[in-house]
């Protein structure tokens, strides 16, 4: 069974919800991605993504844009993303999903990275500008491998779609809190909406992203999905210098949170 199935069945059955940090890789610096990777494991995070950065993204905002480009500017590769997930093997067995963008996996040929990314232990992958009606291009491809292809849905997607989208998504269904890109506001997000979201999509567990800031945040989005992903608050985190004890305490505080 794939480790993000495994880890969220088990949370399922003692009725707990999952914590998903979200980490840039590379930054702050090259070397600091499996000793961060280890912390945030050892304070309660249930799943690990790892940011593959791109100099032109989409979905991110101001904290994981300028993250990834001071990656990008230390050297960071694919190549170099996937040695840090064998690394980090040696030592955990934390799911790891990677999440990025399409032209670095298109330019390194996309069934070879599939395949690479499955031999160095990653568990599963997140493409946000691949539209559903153009992932099962991929679906035999990572089902044959072992690598789940987690989708989203927004605010803006009808009841229908997200039926669909549900039945298409492995892993969990990525619910979006806004419009907006990472780190924008969640003060759109309701448990109404959460709760359309649920309502529709009978396959997968719920979790929740973009926007979830503090523990407080945390606890309440946890009370209407199965988890919450967090990630420029924590990449903020790092951005300011924290050190790897305060990072590690703070997750514990998010996941104690919920």
């Amino acid at each position: 069974m794939n480790r993000i199935t495994e880890k969220l069945q088990s949370l399922s059955s003692r009725k707990e919800k999952a914590l998903v940090c979200f980490l840039t890789a590379g930054f702050p610096t090259i070397d600091a991605t499996v000793p961060l990777v280890l912390e945030i494991e050892k304070g309660g995070a249930d799943i690990i993504e790892l940011g593959m950065p791109f100099s032109d993204p989409l979905a991110d905002g101001p904290v994981i844009q300028h993250s990834s480009q001071v990656a990008l500017s230390q050297g960071i590769t694919l190549d170099k993303i996937l040695s840090h997930v064998k690394i980090i093997r040696q030592s955990s067995e934390i799911p790891i999903v990677l999440m990025g963008y399409l032209n670095p996996i298109l330019a390194y040929g996309a069934e070879n990275f599939f395949h690479a990314a499955a031999k160095a232990g990653v568990d599963g992958m997140i493409l946000p500008e691949l539209p559903f009606e153009e992932s099962n291009r991929y679906k035999s491809i990572l089902e044959g491998i072992g690598l789940v292809n987690i989708l989203l849905v927004t605010p803006t997607t009808p009841p229908e779609r997200i039926v669909i989208i549900d039945r298409a998504s492995r892993g969990f269904l990525y619910c979006v809190s806004s419009t907006g890109v990472t780190g924008s506001s969640n003060k759109m997000l309701s448990g109404s909406y959460i709760g359309i979201v649920k309502k529709n999509a009978k396959k997968n567990p719920v979790l929740v992203g973009f926007g979830i800031k503090t523990p407080a945040d945390a606890h309440r989005i946890a009370q209407h999905a199965d988890g919450v992903i967090v990630g420029s608050a924590l990449v903020q985190r790092i951005a300011g210098g924290e050190s790897m004890k305060e990072i590690g305490v703070w997750v514990r505080q998010l996941k104690e949170a919920m």
